[in-house]
């Protein structure tokens, strides 16, 4: 009976969102109302348990996800993103130019968050495609996977911060299990599969067409290499090195790398602090309504715990003929495929299989990923990414769903591949 109610949750959630159009945050607080009263909770702890929820969710993970944030902002900002991937085109030239975007995909994807990158790396792909006369989507899919592999399977990306937050599991550890998983399924969802798709037809691409430069001096190479990955060496650095509560923690290395960002790619660039500061300002607008939704994310996962539910659904989970890691997997594909948001269904996801994770029945990095790799799953016409790749390239609805959305069902049936696989060694 249990499951039975929660899912009822999720589909009110689902319909929410979508059939009634409303605020993510605003339907979380109202599923997390209606699941209390549902499941018993006295009527007079709902609001104690939403408050809790929301702080002990939010309270862990602001610092990060707002540092990221800026971080990725200025990157953006300064020209070190171009700069990344002028170099990256420089150095493979034409014939590997769908390798050079892909690569500058993946680096630039760590940083910044899907959106700043889709639309950063947007113009460069369409003036490749001008310049060498090459196929829109063939040239341009690969970039836009990687962006989509490092949202959902790389910390300091949203999801994966929150759902190591909830399952106990290593920052440093998880990012490098991730780059194992996200390597692979990026070449197969990337150049393998755009093969296939040369001969796909687009409409007219007039998009970005003499679209004007980068107006200021860029960022010299070195510094913007270092600078976009320095977060990635020091997450890295600080999961092999002697465990240490204040350098090895995440929000710390953040905080650090944003420090050093702002003399590297500000002060040193000779733009004035106040206009860094600016740019970080800009930045915190941006991730405020994701930390609203995992905030609305976790008033509901405290109700269900107070509920008892979750424990519940953890023992019933226990007797079905399903790996823990394809559960995870398979929750958020279904959640995401309904509601369209990898953000939304990976926290939503995690809050059911948690109690499996923090029980010893997976490995918490492990199930971070295979999270993640389901909440990427057949992006079709209630995500906003599907429109967008469908308006820049200007492609029917039918084109759209043969090559976006199976890329993205490819990515997260590959991401699940390789976690089973490295569940297998470790």
């Amino acid at each position: 009976m249990a499951f039975v109610i929660v899912a009822c949750c999720i589909a009110l959630l689902i319909l929410l969102l979508t059939w009634g159009k409303l605020n993510a945050f605003l339907a979380f607080l109202i599923v997390a109302i209606v699941s209390g009263i549902w499941l018993n909770v006295p009527v007079q702890k709902i609001p104690a348990a939403l408050q809790k929820g929301i702080g002990d969710t939010v309270g862990s993970l602001m610092m990060i996800l707002t540092l990221g944030a800026m971080l990725g902002k200025l990157v953006a900002e300064s020209g070190a993103a171009k700069q990344i991937a002028n170099t990256l085109m420089q150095t493979f030239g034409p014939r590997y130019v769908q390798w050079a975007l892909l690569i500058a995909g993946f680096i630039i994807g760590i940083p910044l968050y899907y959106g700043v990158g889709f639309v950063l790396m947007v113009p460069l792909i369409f003036s490749v495609i001008y310049q060498y006369k090459l196929p829109a989507v063939y040239i341009g899919l690969p970039t836009l996977a990687a962006l989509s592999v490092t949202h959902g399977f790389l910390p300091p990306h949203p999801s994966p911060v929150v759902l190591v937050g909830q399952f106990n599991a290593n920052m440093g550890l998880t990012l490098m299990y991730g780059l194992a998983v996200a390597i692979p399924a990026v070449i197969i969802a990337g150049p393998v599969f755009a093969r296939w798709l040369k001969k796909i037809p687009t409409g007219p691409l007039q998009l970005f067409k003499g679209n004007t430069e980068h107006t200021k001096p860029l960022p010299g190479k070195l510094n913007s290499f270092l600078t976009a990955l320095l977060p990635v060496f020091l997450l890295m650095i600080t999961t092999i090195l002697p465990k240490n509560n204040f350098t090895g923690d995440a929000p710390i290395v953040m905080l650090f790398c944003l420090l050093i960002a702002t003399f590297t790619l500000g002060i040193l660039q000779q733009t004035p602090v106040k206009a860094v500061m600016s740019t970080y300002t800009e930045a915190v607008k941006d991730v405020a309504m994701i930390l609203l939704i995992i905030a609305g994310a976790g008033a509901l996962k405290e109700v269900l715990a107070q509920s008892g539910v979750s424990e519940q659904i953890a023992m019933e989970m226990q007797t079905w003929p399903i790996h823990p890691l394809v559960l995870g997997w398979l929750m958020a594909a279904i959640i995401r495929a309904c509601v369209g948001s990898a953000t939304i269904a990976g926290i939503t996801a995690a809050g059911m299989v948690a109690p499996l994770v923090l029980k010893g029945y997976a490995d918490p990095n492990l199930m971070v990923l295979s999270v993640g790799a389901g909440s990427l799953m057949f992006s079709h016409v209630n995500d906003a990414g599907f429109w967008m790749f469908k308006e820049y390239f200007n492609l029917s609805l039918k084109n759209t769903l043969l090559s976006w959305s199976i890329m993205e069902t490819i990515v997260g049936i590959a991401g699940l591949a390789g976690v089973l696989i490295l569940d297998t060694i470790i």
